[in-house]
């Protein structure tokens, strides 16, 4: 009997459709989702899948239920589903633990297929994200957080989206340095003993061998549709058809 598979995604930033991306991609997400059901022991969602989340005491975005009774259907399956905060959905609260069965966090090392993989979304890795961080630590201080808790959601989700849109503009001009995010990789995998790093937040879908492992990157789900799929220890990178 054929071993089950794992499947990886990152950086879908459903919620904003900008020039270029792919605007179905919510609905083409959910029915790859269920696709991979059919053959996956593990689905896991390596950051950014929104392009912003915050989840007040009483209000959930509405604008997701199809993905959120994907997710639920996975995990009554019997699929582990996994979610790892990314730098625009860092702020995950207790929906998707509690309501969906969805385990969430930010880095996650996990014992599959005979490998040891280490998993984070990868943001503020890069050496020359030094100012990254620095933001990264004001906006998840737990008084700014509890403060932008006061503001009313539909105001609060349209200020971050409008932040969100200019950082992106920022960012199509930054540079990325990929040697950083290998070296990252290499330094991770030797601290925890593993064989594999995956993450994702840079956007370049990709496998790297490195020294002592393998680097790999699912790429993205926003202006092209990659995710990576691992069956007895080999990883692979595809991209969904329409």
């Amino acid at each position: 009997m054929q071993e089950k598979a794992a499947y990886f995604f990152s950086d879908a930033h459903l919620g904003v459709n900008p020039e270029g991306s792919h605007t179905d991609r919510e609905s083409l997400l959910v029915k790859c989702l269920k696709e991979c059901s059919e053959n996956a022991s593990h689905i896991i969602f390596i950051g950014d899948l929104f392009e912003f989340w915050y989840e007040y005491r009483y209000y959930i975005s509405r604008d997701h239920l199809p993905l959120y009774r994907t997710l639920g259907d996975l995990v009554d399956k019997g699929v582990n589903v996994h979610y790892l905060m990314g730098n625009h959905d860092f702020a995950l609260g207790d929906f998707f633990e509690k309501s969906l069965g969805v385990k969430t966090g930010k880095q996650l090392i996990l014992e599959l297929q005979g490998k040891r993989l280490i998993l984070q979304h990868g943001d503020g890795l890069a050496s020359s994200d030094k100012g990254y961080r620095i933001v990264r630590k004001v906006l998840d201080f737990p008084l700014n957080r509890t403060l932008f808790r006061l503001i009313h959601p539909d105001a609060g989700m349209s200020l971050a989206r409008f932040v969100g849109q200019n950082s992106r503009k920022y960012g199509e001009n930054r540079t990325i340095h990929l040697k950083e995010y290998l070296d990252a990789g290499i330094r991770l995998m030797n601290e925890n003993n593993c064989d594999f790093f995956i993450h994702g937040h840079h956007h370049i879908p990709g496998i790297w061998n490195v020294q002592n492992g393998i680097v790999a990157s699912p790429g993205q789900w926003l202006f092209s549709l990659h995710y990576l799929k691992m069956q007895n220890g080999k990883p692979e990178l595809l991209e969904y058809k329409k």
